[in-house]
């Protein structure tokens, strides 16, 4: 026993191993007294900043303002295009009142806040043009400024944004002409509805009651027919049932990302991948993940590898007795795949007949907008939050999301809700997406830290059983998809499992975001995709280069990879013999 407040030599060492690894050490409530005075108090003050560390506002702040007090090239430019900006708005306004036409900038492709033609009459399209040019100089003010680190920049131009939106004329309704129709014609009451709307929403939130979904699992949505074939205290295992005669030798495992529920690929029966695949002759197996509380603070993120991925493995090979399984992981469920694959492909277990990873990165230097709310000092603040409770609430996690779609999910929201008193727009994936779960302290700080903060699976530094892995290990075919529009795995980052692995990879570029381009069932218009071989022996080829080389695919990608996935699934055979259990979707998914 070492005398350092009596912990022993062994948990001293221990403890040092996991600060060299990247990992912060657990903070007991027997120990690091003064530890534990910090956490609470950052604990208390996230509570009043919606969970973002005014310590990494502040620094981003005082890089950006300093440099661009050193900067007068820079003020000067911006004076000019100020004053450019000021003649264009009052040149506008002229020709408006004499009837003319024309704008003095045009919104963004995808902002649809002026739309309504009521916008263009004066004095409303003044106000809409002087927002927008104020916009477009901001943004201007806090980007290419010579020597502010790339991620302080863009947090301040994003926190200016931020603060411009809030601010919009299409938030009031003393500036919004939409809104003063919509008063009009219906005599105020639109205003009080909405009145009344928010008071409910109010007392919702503050009595941490979630909104009623009129999508819920195992009736509207995860109908799909199956069995809970295995369970332990993290994972329900679900197989599904047969829906052919004849099934592919090989079964599917599909690991979902543990931070929602696992049906967002299984929703409704026209769009659920589950059905889709079933209906073909996969037997498909799902990972349902346990919604932890305070008292799974300690599960580690190889606990989810051990308890989720190979835990499914060996259950799927005994029932099935296939020799090999085909898996799928979707998001973080696909990073922790790709984690197992190589650990396995370390230790000689060739029990993956073939890899498939959706909107998963494998690599995480540059992880898209949420890298905004992922830096030391906010990853400090977020361990505060996570230390005190036990895991990372369902709350904390959607502000994050709502501020970079602010324009669609906080401030269009309530101007419908509030102003214009319009139904909620209820669809399968909307309700899935209010369906949150929590993460347990120590695994997701271990995964901010060793994947997002230091990169280390890319770089074969990721430990597993003490030893580290490396991708390039990995000889089991890849089919990986990145998404358009993906604002948390960024399909070039995605494309990147191509330089980081020696196997053949297919490579499949869809058009959507993170999760409606991964819910693309066939028949749904405007869809579309690229993909193509890159062997194992070809040379690289950049991620532009590539999508510039390949034809683009109309429709929805999921035949495409089904069609792989056949090839990489063995010959027909009869379904397993069934495993006695209780029917899916089973009750971890219930859960709150």
């Amino acid at each position: 026993m070492n005398a350092r407040n009596g912990i022993p030599a062994s948990e001293q060492r221990r403890e040092a191993s996991a600060w060299q690894g990247g990992i912060r050490p657990r903070y007991p409530e027997t120990r690091i007294e003064h530890a534990q005075i910090d956490l609470a108090l950052n604990a208390w003050l996230g509570r009043l900043t919606a969970w973002v560390s005014p310590a990494a506002l502040g620094a981003a702040w005082q890089d950006w303002a300093a440099h661009l007090l050193l900067s007068p090239a820079k003020q000067i430019e911006l004076g000019i295009q100020a004053a450019a900006d000021g003649a264009d708005w009052l040149r506008y306004c002229a020709g408006a009142l004499l009837g003319g036409g024309g704008e003095a900038v045009r919104p963004l492709a995808q902002d649809k806040r002026f739309d309504d033609p009521a916008w263009r009459a004066w004095p409303w399209s003044a106000l809409s043009q002087g927002f927008l040019l104020s916009q477009k100089w901001w943004h201007r003010a806090t980007s290419g400024v010579r020597g502010v680190a790339p991620h302080h920049a863009d947090v301040v131009t994003f926190v200016a944004r931020q603060l411009l939106d809030s601010v919009a004329p299409s938030n009031f309704l003393a500036t919004n002409p939409v809104a003063q129709d919509v008063t009009r014609a219906r005599g105020g009451e639109n205003l009080l509805r909405g009145a009344l709307r928010f008071g409910a929403d109010l007392r919702r939130a503050l009595a941490g009651t979630p909104a009623a979904v009129a999508f819920r699992p195992g009736r509207e949505v995860a109908v799909t027919p199956g069995t809970v074939v295995m369970k332990n205290r993290l994972v329900e295992l679900i197989r599904y049932a047969p829906q052919t005669a004849q099934v592919h030798a090989t079964p599917l495992l599909v690991v979902p990302a543990w931070i929602m529920k696992y049906y967002i690929l299984d929703l409704s029966p026209h769009n659920s991948l589950v059905r889709y695949l079933v209906e073909r002759g996969h037997t498909v197996y799902m990972i349902s993940w346990k919604n932890p509380d305070a008292g799974d603070r300690d599960l580690t993120l190889d606990d989810y590898r051990r308890l989720g991925v190979m835990a499914a493995l060996d259950a799927i090979t005994a029932q099935t007795g296939a020799p090999a399984v085909n898996a799928c992981g979707y998001c973080l469920g696909g990073t922790l795949l790709a984690i197992a694959a190589a650990a396995m492909a370390r230790d000689g277990d060739a029990r993956l007949a073939s890899l498939t990873l959706l909107a998963a990165q494998v690599d995480f230097t540059e992880p898209g907008e949420l890298s905004l709310f992922i830096d030391d000092s906010e990853v400090a603040f977020l361990e505060a939050a996570m230390w005190q409770q036990g895991y990372l609430d369902t709350r904390q996690m959607a502000g994050a999301f709502q501020l970079l779609r602010s324009n669609d999910l906080v401030w269009s929201r309530r101007l419908r809700h509030y102003l214009l008193d319009l139904p909620d727009r209820d669809n399968d994936l909307a309700s899935w997406n209010a369906d949150a779960t929590r993460m347990p302290f120590r695994m997701h700080t271990e995964y901010l830290h060793n994947l997002f903060l230091q990169n280390r699976l890319a770089s074969a530094r990721y430990l597993v059983g003490g030893r580290p892995v490396a991708l390039s290990d990995i000889g089991a075919p890849v089919f990986a998809v990145g998404t358009m529009t993906d604002h948390v795995a960024p399909w070039r980052s995605v494309y990147k499992i191509i330089a980081l692995t020696e196997t053949e990879v297919t490579f499949l570029l869809t058009s959507g975001g993170h999760n409606a381009g991964v819910v693309s069932p066939p028949g749904v218009a405007g869809r579309s995709y690229q993909v193509a071989l890159h062997p194992q022996d070809a040379r690289y080829l950049a991620p532009d280069a590539w999508q510039a080389a390949n034809a683009l695919h109309e429709g929805s990608w999921w035949p495409a990879w089904e069609a792989w996935l056949a090839r990489h699934a063995g010959p027909a055979r009869a379904p397993p013999p069934p495993v006695a259990g209780a029917a899916a979707p089973g009750s971890y998914v219930l859960a709150p």
